[in-house]
């Protein structure tokens, strides 16, 4: 078992005695803190058996598994198929028909329902060649615009992105959105994964002439802070203990917030691990009292001072004097990291950059491989993606998570590689649902073999967030303004959220043609998200959020039956159809199932909507279109 020591003052010198006892046997070297009569501390070894533990080996170089009969070359159906066969699932589940995997595409890379023009072409391709149009609608959705910021908005959750500052007083950070628009582009530009990840973390040190290398910075400044705090090292300490514990979970998948006071109960992560790793920015400038943290950030200069443990994470209890390093239990190597020479700032954030990317480091690429899969499956192959700790859960396909892992290396970082190989799979392309080509019984046996689908026996079905059924009511309601970038837009709120608000919490947009922009341009205020996103799900922002949750609340139904906002959508819905059938019912109908739901009506459905109109109107059809189901999950 491990040796984990958390002294405590009552136990000091027994611990102490204990520690110098083991000192031959490796159990870590006491230093006595700084602070007059504090514990002893000392720091637990890391034993051969935590460094055995699963996500701190090796990626490994696999090969994909031999499946007799499987008629595909995709590696990703071979493992999958591989688990199921385990399982006593023969095969991967039938292929969904056309409308339902172009819908399900769209969103998924996008966020966006599939265009008329898009549906069109890919219907006809298929008549020609189905794998090469589903190649090439893929390939087209991957180099859409929409695509960056559809990712953007994954990607910004777990950055903990928000334009204000949170806590009481909530300040707005006026450049805050120049981070927003630095991943969008970044993503749209198929960035490799090692520069995406080392221009965050130190863009200001490795690229200082380039203005757009030091935005990408903005996501160490992006959590909240109090800047009315009256000691400046309180704020200091708060501001760089959760910038180092963001990192930790963004790129490491590690939960080393656990370190700020004590030795982590549970990984390999010691309390003076957590502030060696928070040396790497210990010399970040931060702005005066009641001044918002700026949206780059830049050092104090070339010179460091001190770094400390913090006794039971407290600021005023300087320990241990620690200098900046990796956590033991990802680095053995007993020399210190080496800095590099920098005019205006230390190095040391370029060379945590350095070892982020390394390819002796084997958590960045793991945790973001499966951050890929899960957006594309619905459902991460670690279920918890920012933890890959002891608690975390443990992966479902250990093997094709190191082979997705290794792609992505092998694909120079590519993100848009991977997804192309994990979207053009058989495996994505299951169906969800029973077709009527499958025999009950034999559906029946696939779910009793997979009932939580963790094998992968099927396709996921997922709902919409709040963010995606906001722009395809804006999309099919001919609303949607394409604009990009730029700071944030403040709709007009519900009056009942509008008259509980402070002066100027809220100052709505004057051009009305801005509220119409897609939900990742709208105003991210911490303590006041929009009413439609937050009834379906969004995070606070108060901290990195890897997976949304996903709940079913009446306030979901009543929201998109009652709201002035949906009524208002659903109005320029039923213009839109009117204006292009003018003549036709029928062809009013036909046409809003292809815009909101991506398929043309069955006869019985196209009865329906004709007697609902004639009994209603065509704008009341468009809102009860908005409150299907099916308006709001994908298959």
């Amino acid at each position: 078992m491990s040796f984990r020591i958390q002294l405590r003052h009552r136990f000091a010198s027994a611990f102490a005695a204990v520690g110098m006892a083991l000192l031959g046997a490796g159990a870590g070297i006491p230093v006595m803190a700084e602070e007059k009569g504090a514990p002893e501390y000392v720091e637990p070894a890391v034993t051969r058996e935590d460094s055995e533990f699963w996500s701190f080996q090796p990626i490994r170089e696999l090969k994909a598994p031999v499946i007799e009969g499987l008629a595909t070359a995709n590696p990703i159906d071979a493992f999958v198929l591989a688990k199921l066969r385990e399982a006593g699932v023969e095969s991967l589940a039938p292929e969904a028909d056309a409308d339902t995997l172009l819908r399900r595409l769209s969103f998924v890379v996008t966020g966006l329902p599939p265009s008329e023009a898009l549906r069109s072409g890919f219907l006809e391709g298929r008549r020609r060649d189905p794998e090469a149009a589903w190649r090439e609608a893929v390939d087209r959705l991957l180099d859409s615009p929409h695509y960056g910021e559809r990712w953007a908005q994954h990607w910004l959750d777990v950055a903990r992105f928000a334009e204000t500052d949170g806590f009481e007083h909530d300040k707005v950070r006026g450049e805050a959105w120049r981070y927003r628009d630095w991943v969008v582009g970044a993503l749209n530009a198929d960035m490799p994964f090692a520069r995406f990840v080392a221009l965050q973390v130190a863009g200001d040190e490795l690229e200082p002439e380039n203005a757009d290398s030091r935005l990408a910075t903005g996501f160490l400044f992006a959590g909240p802070d109090m800047p009315d705090v009256n000691l400046a090292e309180e704020r200091r300490h708060n501001v760089l203990n959760e910038l180092t514990a963001t990192a930790g979970a963004a790129f490491l998948g590690l939960t080393l917030e656990c370190a700020q006071c004590h030795d982590h109960r549970s990984d390999p992560v010691s309390q003076a691990d957590f502030y060696r790793m928070r040396a790497f920015f210990e010399n970040l400038a931060l702005p005066k009292k009641d001044k918002s943290l700026p949206h780059i950030v830049s050092e104090t200069g070339p010179g460091a001072g001190p770094s400390h443990l913090m006794i039971r994470g407290d600021f005023r209890r300087p320990g241990p004097e620690v200098a900046p390093a990796f956590p033991r239990v990802l680095d053995d190597s007993e020399s210190p990291p080496q800095f590099g020479s920098f005019a205006n700032s230390t190095g040391r954030r370029a060379e945590f950059a350095r070892w982020l990317t390394s390819e002796e480091n084997p958590l960045p690429a793991r945790v973001m491989a499966n951050r890929l899969w899960q957006h594309d499956f619905g459902v991460p192959l670690v279920g918890t993606p920012s933890d890959f700790g002891h608690l975390g859960d443990r992966p479902t396909h250990p093997e094709l998570l190191d082979w997705l892992a290794s792609e992505l290396r092998r694909q120079n970082g590519s993100f848009k590689a991977l997804h192309r190989l994990i979207l053009t799979s058989r495996a994505w392309r299951q169906t969800s649902a029973r077709p009527a080509a499958v025999a009950e019984a034999e559906w029946a046996a696939r779910l009793a073999a997979d009932p939580e689908n963790r094998l992968l026996s099927r396709q996921n079905r997922r709902r919409l967030d709040g963010e995606a059924i906001r722009d395809t009511m804006l999309s099919v309601a001919g609303r949607l303004n394409p604009k990009a970038g730029g700071p944030g837009v403040r709709p007009v709120l519900p009056e009942e959220v509008a008259s509980t608000l402070l002066k100027d919490q809220w100052p709505v947009t004057p051009d009305a043609a801005e509220h119409d922009r897609r939900s990742l341009y709208l105003f991210m205020r911490r303590n006041l998200r929009y009413p439609l996103f937050e009834a379906f799900d969004r995070p606070a922002a108060d901290r990195a959020c890897a997976r949304r949750h996903v709940s079913t609340t009446a306030p979901q139904a009543l929201m998109l039956l009652n709201d002035a906002t949906v009524a208002d959508y659903a109005a320029s819905f039923a213009k839109r159809l009117s204006s292009a059938a003018p003549d036709s019912t029928d062809d009013e109908i036909r046409l809003a199932f292809r815009l909101a739901l991506g398929r043309e009506p069955a006869s019985e459905e196209l009865r329906g909507g004709r007697d609902f109109v004639a009994a209603q109107s065509i704008e009341s059809f468009c809102h009860a279109i908005f409150n299907l189901n099916e308006f709001v999950f994908l298959d």
